[in-house]
């Protein structure tokens, strides 16, 4: 294999490319559609300027997406190919300096493991593509003069459609910043160009913000954030779900080698390095307070593994190779593994009923719409709520005050509208009576089994309005609708439908 990949590299990447989406398509086809994934693609049901917890780009990817077709496999497409369009464009930026290396780079970026396997919807796919595309126009900006203005205006381009995707963006354009500041060059003119461009994707957002409560930013920078503080386990959590995203065999080189040393004096490496190495710093002094999540990092891997390409020695790249596939083949004979064993030998695992609720949701939908027409069909929570919604072909809503991860509902549903009509709440724990018997006539509690897990359905009889109203969408207002004081409040349908009034101020 060593002989195969020193004469052949750029043969075994493209070998490698078809393996890797052959195995997603596969696997996209038949592992069942997630709860989050059910959310993004409600979206593309309903395309719209914005959502209640991201940009919208993930949504207007969906609208089309749908058109063709709402098959699993063609929903994920964009998970499923990203990292092969990634490897395969890094290949030919990089081939011009060394083609083995740019080839053994991209091969590496390939087979991360989470580009192996990740087939799901999110919003991270729209997210990494256009950090991608703009951090290349950086790059090639970057290093030429003359014609710099145009990459420059395409840099800010990818970087704001990257913002239309998820906030994380905006670390990109600091790293923007840091180059700039590390440079020699300090070209201050081509990063206004840079910000400049971005600014109308950020306009378009802000608009939909001040419109809609500030939807996007009271989740991203208060309603999500009731569990941070100081935590030994989240920094040890960060280093681990760095070495799963950059090979340890690539790392030890740049370690071993005092690699980084010299670079702020290469205007071809510098780039790469900050807009690798910056926004992963950030992430590390973030993690002391806040968990810091795996795909949180995936549109800086690309930058590492291009630094990679033009820092490290040929046998370093082929090691970092190697490794990845290896590692990757491991999660690739495991899902095999685990696919092979009956559903029935996951019963004692803590998450067994979610299994069982996606694997099976057929049989549980059966269940369910036994009861179709006699009662409007609800869930306790957002997840269980949108995946029924997918394979019910019919939108289900969520009863209840959920969490801050079910607030989309309260855009989509109407509790108005519901007032004296009979209710089915299906939930994966047992329902307390408490909970709902203050807002029906009568409330029937009833159960049934798939699989060995119990599930769970309320019907309630006569939904009061006006009770559900005072006592949880009162409270839903007070705790995920008050607008920050230094915001101007412009509409909030949430407010105005059932208040009448402007949303509460936070101090």
């Amino acid at each position: 294999m060593r002989v195969a990949m020193m004469a052949a590299p750029r043969s075994w990447l493209f070998l490698l490319v078809f393996l890797t989406v052959v195995f997603k398509l596969v696997l996209s086809a038949v592992f069942p559609v997630t709860g989050d994934e059910a959310y993004f693609i409600h979206w593309g049901v309903e395309p719209a300027l914005g959502y209640y917890d991201h940009p919208p780009m993930i949504g207007w990817w969906l609208a089309l997406l749908t058109r063709i077709s709402d098959a699993p496999w063609v929903l994920r497409l964009p998970a499923t190919l990203l990292p092969a369009i990634m490897a395969l464009s890094l290949y030919g930026v990089l081939r011009r300096f060394d083609e083995y290396k740019a080839a053994m780079a991209a091969t590496g970026l390939l087979l991360v493991p989470i580009h192996v396997w990740n087939i799901f919807v999110t919003t991270d796919a729209p997210l990494v593509l256009f950090s991608f595309l703009s951090g290349l126009a950086y790059w090639r900006a970057s290093r030429d003069e003359e014609s710099s203005a145009g990459w420059y205006a395409l840099t800010g381009a990818f970087l704001g459609l990257a913002f239309l995707s998820k906030y994380f963006a905006a670390l990109l354009g600091m790293a923007y910043l840091a180059h700039v500041l590390i440079s020699r060059r300090r070209d201050w003119a081509g990063l206004a160009i840079i910000y400049a461009a971005a600014l109308p994707s950020v306009a378009l957002n802000l608009y939909w913000n001040y419109e809609h409560c500030w939807n996007n930013l009271m989740f991203n920078l208060y309603n999500r954030h009731e569990d941070a503080g100081w935590s030994w386990r989240s920094p040890a959590l960060y280093a681990l779900t760095l070495l799963y995203v950059l090979p340890a065999p690539a790392l030890y080189a740049l370690w071993k080698g005092g690699r980084w040393r010299g670079v702020s004096s290469n205007p071809t490496m510098l780039p790469f390095a900050v807009i690798a190495g910056f926004p992963l710093l950030l992430f590390a002094a973030l993690s002391l307070v806040r968990q810091v999540g795996l795909h949180w990092l995936l549109s800086f891997v690309p930058f590492f593994f291009a630094a990679c390409a033009l820092m490290l020695e040929r046998r370093e790249l082929r090691r970092t190779a190697i490794f990845a596939g290896v590692f990757s083949l491991l999660h690739i004979v495991a899902i095999g593994v685990a696919a092979s064993l009956p559903l029935e030998r996951w019963q004692g695992n803590r998450l067994y009923d979610g299994i069982v609720f996606h694997f099976r949701i057929v049989e549980v939908l059966k269940e369910i719409q036994k009861h179709e027409g006699e009662y409007e069909i609800a869930a306790d929570g957002y997840s269980a709520a949108v995946t029924l919604s997918y394979y019910r072909g019919a939108y289900v809503f969520v009863f209840g005050e959920a969490s801050s991860h079910a607030r989309h509902d309260d855009i989509a549903t109407d509790f108005r509208a519901l007032a004296g009509k009979n209710i089915l709440i299906l939930r994966k724990t047992p329902p307390r009576d408490e909970d709902y018997r203050p807002y029906f006539a009568s409330v029937e509690y009833r159960s049934f089994s798939i699989a060995g897990a119990d599930f769970h359905m309320v019907m309630g009889r006569q939904f009061d309005y006006a009770r559900y109203h005072d006592s949880v969408l009162a409270l839903v207002r007070e705790r995920y609708y008050r607008i920050p004081a230094y915001l101007p409040q412009g509409g909030c349908e949430f407010c105005a439908r059932y208040f009448e009034s402007a949303c509460p101020v936070r101090g």
